[in-house]
């Protein structure tokens, strides 16, 4: 009989390739964590929830503090009321255009600003580094930046809502540290070997192994760009150049305004009506398109952060 055969059943379950079991503390331990994370998702998810519950619940009912969890006198009327209003289309058309363009502007900045400095034989390359630090410690200020923007001629334009804001240093730092990580000099110098110029190897190998930060970049930028007004309020008179987030301000602001102080009530009258309803609305509105767009970049965006912000 083998030497196997002699040991007890339970040794037997313990050789090799055999699970290892659990004890007790770590059993406790394990559900320690999830439920910490049970309670961390659901900090985030109930005020989602809330917010959808309440913009298409009864306004009565939101202000008596009767909805909790689930819609309560379903009504879609304070979205009629927010969709009726004359500017929300082309506004939603602007803040669409800023976010895409003003992401795609950015991205090609950083992208052209980090690279370079992710190279060792960068000429000034620390001074280069330290001037765009300093930036982030220092601005010029809303007056001066404001002049800047008036000389240029950008006053009451597109660009106004896109290029004050085109580069975040921040950004810069991260994108450039992706590619100190994932770019080794050895890939270079192959590339230099092979006959391929600064541009033509960014053009061919560097974009195409950066997709992650890339997606971390448009993303940053595209949703800083949708949730943006204070730009708009600063540069732009022309409300047919409003980005959305100031449209909607423009209605909860209105929502508040005393109906029979104003000459035409019948509008003001109804967003008075649903003032509780509208916040909760406005906010849905201004969160969903972000919402949506991050699924698609998830992979992307996860990988990109990481590598970007934690090593190099």
């Amino acid at each position: 009989m083998s030497a196997a055969g002699t040991l007890p059943p339970d040794e037997r379950r313990l050789g090799a390739g055999a699970p290892i079991q659990d004890t007790r503390g770590d059993k406790i331990a394990l559900a320690c964590i999830y439920t910490a994370l049970a309670l961390f998702c659901l900090a985030i998810l109930y005020p989602i929830v809330y917010v959808l519950s309440a913009s298409v619940s009864d306004t009565h009912k939101v202000s008596a503090g009767q909805v909790w969890l689930w819609p309560v006198g379903f009504t879609l009327d304070a979205y009629k009321a927010i969709f009726d209003y004359d500017a929300i289309v082309s506004s939603f058309g602007n803040s669409v255009f800023y976010a895409v363009a003003g992401a795609l502007v950015a991205t090609v900045l950083t992208l052209l600003a980090a690279y370079p400095l992710s190279r060792k034989g960068l000429p000034g390359k620390g001074i280069i580094m330290a001037a765009f630090v300093f930036t982030m410690m220092f601005s010029g200020g809303l007056i001066p930046t404001y002049l800047v923007v008036d000389q240029l001629g950008l006053l009451n334009t597109r660009w106004a809502m896109i290029l004050p804001t085109a580069l975040a240093v921040w950004n810069v730092i991260i994108t450039r540290t992706y590619f100190m990580v994932t770019i080794p000099e050895e890939l270079v110098e192959a590339g230099k070997v092979d006959g391929c110029s600064d541009f033509g190897f960014f053009w061919r190998i560097v974009l195409p192994l950066s997709k992650p930060i890339i997606a971390v970049n448009l993303l940053f930028y595209a949703v800083g760009q949708w949730n943006s007004f204070f730009n708009a309020l600063i540069y732009l008179t022309n409300e047919h150049l409003f980005p959305l987030q100031v449209v909607l301000r423009q209605i909860l602001i209105q929502s508040k305004v005393d109906p029979s102080q104003m000459p035409d009530t019948s509008k003001l009258a109804q967003l008075k009506e649903l003032q509780q309803q509208l916040k909760y609305s406005l906010i849905v509105i201004g969160m969903i398109p972000p919402l949506l767009v991050y699924p698609f970049v998830q992979k992307h965006f996860v990988k990109g952060a990481m590598i970007g912000s934690l090593k190099g």
